[in-house]
């Protein structure tokens, strides 16, 4: 399906939802805005279901194209045109009833054309919705959806079935890897053929390496293809099954989309007990994982080439050898290849491409600038936009929306998943879903992206979630090319695409660089119609054009800008529909007094500046969701009434007014807190403290899920106590020099949801880790203590049934018993080598059988410290998993490495770290 269809549908969708509420809301029910309103639903449900069948086009024509164009700026300025009449209306009632709204929208509707043009602008929108479905007609587009193009198109995956092996790189290890698995005894007792799914992000190679070394054409008798033209699938099923009954087998199975498609692929394939194999690749975690359910099957990640695989598959394309090339490229050879992030079919393409142009630095500097572009017209490297558009394709439309709406982000750029989704939620692109909120649609889709690979997942949860993502260099040019072609994101100072040619309105604005030349222009540009800016770059802000230039944005980011402070945010209460405004990391020192005019406004994120205090009045914008603070910000009183809260943090408890803190326990939504307490021994904080504990006791028995609480001096004792039980809370953090005399009451199997606890002890002992263990949720564990112990402690072969990490930040020797921690990943602990010393170093690894990586920390001299690294080693060496082991921030082999030179130079302790 184009972009420019997808683009539309992001676009009337939303608005279809909006007409939709108006309906069936109170403006439905004054008899002029109803009939008004219905008339647009009309009109445009039937234009959105023109748009529907549009996307069965791989490749709709110009025509096409360009009344999708103008259905696309027509929905936009409809939405923007009802948003103002809501807001005039609403701020009409805002004193008042029901009857008092009815009253002044009937009597406002009567003054329309003297006083407002409202009523002006909506006639001209029905006359524009008249021409946009007469143009339809006339185009006869109804024809056109139902055609097909007249030639298939060459599949672009076709050339990596012939790959010659010479001309690989890279492949060498993974094939050894797969050859492994090929010839690994099974077990036994199975009779159903092995799978191997490779599955990674589009161009990576799974195609070439599922092929490198494999035959896969199935011989079959004379006579067995007969009428195969005819055989419908349940035939075709049939006779593949017939043919390999008997016979051993190995078959690729290439570029499976979909786990409906798999399970009925499988069927083909006999349970013979022929010690058969089947190899799949695919782009979609999903589908790989469905593909391998049993334990003798293997999902293969694929990863990136590595920088000297990639340099070498890109100097040998080029100039035939590594030491060919000139000097005075290898400087623009690196950034080529940098953009290129390891992609074998980037790295092939732009080696192509560069093999038939001048080797010329500036040629090569204005290949690099121009590859967007270039993926466009050029015809070399026409196959690879198309094999990762196919994944783009593959995509639905709601998903193809969010996808396009990451090219306002810079090249490089760790997205953090929250930001994104608050955003997308913003901009109106999510619904809410058979019960599902709107926030937890967002985040289905996040993760929808990452498991389709469409995006990289970053920083890693200690529940395998990513809390970020990246976009590859090759995939973010396809998707501001896109993006530009559909009027969708327009991106300022973000190489050579030029906003000075766009199409229409801008509807989103990204000022990545802006100089003098670049401000003159934006300068020239009418702003009224964007829907969000977002600015990257400190050097941005003193030639950023003016708030009052913008009159409809639903979002306004400026993270990580220094110098917002001197930018003048004057008119910024005027933004009546902003829902998301981010001041994150920037060196702001007071909120713009207009905030609190904001009453649509949903996410206000200022974490990371030198905020202390809000405006008056703030408590007003009762629509917010997601408050994040600056650290020590004193939050206001009848906090309480902001009742849709569900974040909130960044605050000092001590510092704020105590009923305040008491209101916190009035704002039943809320999910996550996270709070600062300091000035400890005082009569001013425990009186705080009595109030926080008493909100949490309040909050506990709501939706609390997360909380995160800091004390650099005073007392925690409140929390040794929580009554009734927090039974939604997932996390507990705790960041202080306080330790609990033992596990606290709360903390108890009944808490069945909590799967992240950070937590002080004043001890460490054999009773609390197994009152830890019977938590039957816990993921992850960590935990600090004031006396170290002075013997072992064993953890028992039952509790902690589903921990995954655990991470011991203070010295105890501990082992572990057959059956213990029966899926941990990953172990971090620190152990006194004088206490391990007695008991061999014995750790006990081999029982816990999930493990891959291995921490160790220790303090000691001389050789006690190598013999406890060796012995470790030797455990983990013996382990079924082979886990890494890292002692003392260092890989095992360089840490003895580094003994002995410590050694040597005079007996000197490794240092912990």
């Amino acid at each position: 399906m184009a972009p420019v269809v997808s683009a539309a549908l992001g676009v009337l969708g939303p608005l279809l939802v909006k007409l939709a509420d108006l309906v069936a809301g109170k403006f439905g029910r004054v008899r002029g805005v109803r009939r008004e309103i219905m008339s647009l639903q009309s009109e445009l449900t039937s234009m959105h279901a023109a748009l529907q069948e549009y996307t069965m086009l791989d490749d709709p024509g110009v025509q096409v194209k360009a009344w999708i164009s103008l259905l696309r700026e027509l929905a936009y300025d409809t939405e923007d045109c009802i948003d103002k009449f809501i807001r005039r209306v609403s701020n009409r009632g805002r004193r008042g009833g029901f009857k008092k709204l009815f009253h002044d929208t009937t009597r406002f509707l009567k003054m329309l054309d003297s006083r407002c043009g409202i009523a002006k602008q909506i006639h001209k929108l029905k006359a524009r919705i008249k021409h946009v479905k007469e143009l339809k007609d006339s185009y006869k587009l109804s024809e056109t959806s139902c055609s097909k193009t007249g030639h298939e198109s060459v599949d672009p995956r076709l050339c990596a079935l012939f790959a010659e092996e010479a001309h690989l790189v890279g492949v060498e290890g993974p094939r050894d890897d797969l050859v492994k698995w090929m010839l690994k005894e099974e077990n036994s007792s199975t009779r159903q053929p092995r799978v191997l799914s490779i599955v990674g992000f589009g161009g990576l190679g799974k195609t070439t390496l599922a092929n490198e070394d494999v035959i896969y054409k199935v011989p079959f008798p004379d006579g067995f293809t007969k009428d195969i033209e005819i055989w419908d699938e349940t035939a075709a099923i049939s006779k593949l099954r017939e043919l390999l009954q008997d016979k051993r087998y190995i078959v690729i199975i290439d570029d499976i989309w979909c786990t409906q498609a798999w399970n009925t692929i499988k069927c083909a394939f006999p349970e013979n007990n022929r010690s058969s194999r089947i190899i799949t690749t695919t782009r979609i975690m999903d589908v790989a994982r469905s593909c391998c359910p049993c334990g003798d099957d293997h999902v293969y990640e694929m990863a990136a080439l590595s920088d000297l695989h990639s340099k070498s598959l890109f100097l040998k394309r080029i100039f035939g050898s590594e030491d060919n090339c000139p000097d005075m490229l290898k400087e623009v050879s690196n950034k080529i290849l940098k953009k290129c992030g390891g992609l074998p079919l980037a790295i092939i393409s732009i080696s192509s491409l560069l093999a038939n142009s001048p080797a010329v630095k500036e040629e090569w500097e204005k290949i690099k600038r121009s590859i967007g572009s270039a993926l466009e017209k050029d015809r070399s490297l026409e196959g690879m936009s198309n094999i990762l558009s196919l994944s783009y394709n593959y995509l639905p439309p709601d998903l193809k929306t969010c996808l396009l709406y990451l090219s306002v982000f810079p090249e490089d750029r760790v997205i953090d998943r929250k930001r994104l989704v608050r955003r997308w939620i913003a901009e109106g692109f999510i619904s809410e879903e058979r019960g599902q909120s709107r926030q937890e649609v967002a985040e289905r889709y996040f993760y929808e992206l990452i498991n389709k690979s469409m995006v990289q997942p970053e920083d890693i949860s200690y529940d395998g979630k990513a809390r970020a993502c990246r976009v590859h260099d090759m995939m973010l040019e396809i998707i501001i090319s896109k993006s530009n072609e559909n009027n969708f994101v327009i991106v300022v100072g973000g190489g050579e695409t030029s906003f000075a040619n766009h199409q229409g309105f801008i509807r989103r604005l990204s000022v990545q660089h802006l100089d003098h030349e670049l401000a003159h222009l934006l300068a020239q540009e009418d702003l009224s119609h964007v829907r969000s800016l977002t600015v990257t770059s400190s050097t941005c802000i003193k030639h950023l054009p003016s708030l009052a230039k913008f009159e409809v944005p639903r979002v306004l980011d400026f993270q990580g800008c220094r110098g917002l402070e001197e930018y003048d945010m004057n008119g910024i209460g005027k933004l009546f529909q902003l829902k998301y405004l981010n001041f994150r990391g920037t060196s702001i020192s007071k909120l713009p007094s207009e905030i609190m005019m904001l009453h649509d406004l949903e996410t206000l994120d200022f974490g990371y500046t030198q905020v202390g205090e809000f405006p008056t009045g703030f408590v007003q914008l009762t629509k917010l969701q997601h408050l994040i603070a600056g650290g020590w910000t004193t939050m206001r009183n009848k906090v309480g009434n902001m009742r849709n809260l569900r974040e909130i943090s960044g605050f000092s408890i001590t510092r704020s007014p105590a009923d305040a803190v008491e209101d916190l326990g009035n704002l039943p939504s809320l999910v996550e807190i996270a709070v600062h307490l300091d000035d400890g021994g005082s009569d001013e904080f425990r009186r705080h403290a009595e109030m926080l504990h008493s909100s949490l006791c309040k909050l506990g028995s709501c939706k609390l899920r997360s909380l995160w609480i800091s004390r650099y001096c005073g007392s925690l004792e409140f929390l040794e106590s929580w009554n009734p039980l927090p039974y939604s809370l997932q996390e507990f953090y705790m960041f202080s020099d306080y330790y609990f005399t033992e596990v606290p009451k709360w903390i108890a199997p009944a808490l069945t949801s909590l799967s992240y606890l950070d937590i002080n002890l004043a001890e460490l002992t054999e009773e609390g880790l197994h009152t830890l263990g019977e938590l039957p949720a816990l993921l992850c564990l960590k935990l600090c203590w004031k006396t170290n112990p002075e013997e072992r402690l064993t953890v028992q072969g039952t509790g902690f049934p589903s921990l995954i990490k655990l991470v011991l930040s203070d010295r105890a020797y501990i082992t572990f018993v057959k059956g213990a921690m029966p899926k941990l990943q990953n172990l971090k602990l620190s152990f006194a080598v004088s206490v391990a010393k007695g008991y061999g170093f014995y750790l006990g690894i081999e029982h816990l059988t999930c493990l891959k990586k291995v921490r160790v920390l220790f303090v000691t001299k001389g050789s006690e410290s190598k013999v406890a690294a060796a012995a470790i080693s030797k455990e983990a060496g013996a382990h079924t998993n082979r886990p890494i082991v890292t002692i003392n921030g260092r890989p095992y082999e360089e840490a003895a490495n580094n003994e002995e030179k410590n050694k040597v130079n005079g007996d000197t302790p490794i240092q912990g770290n």
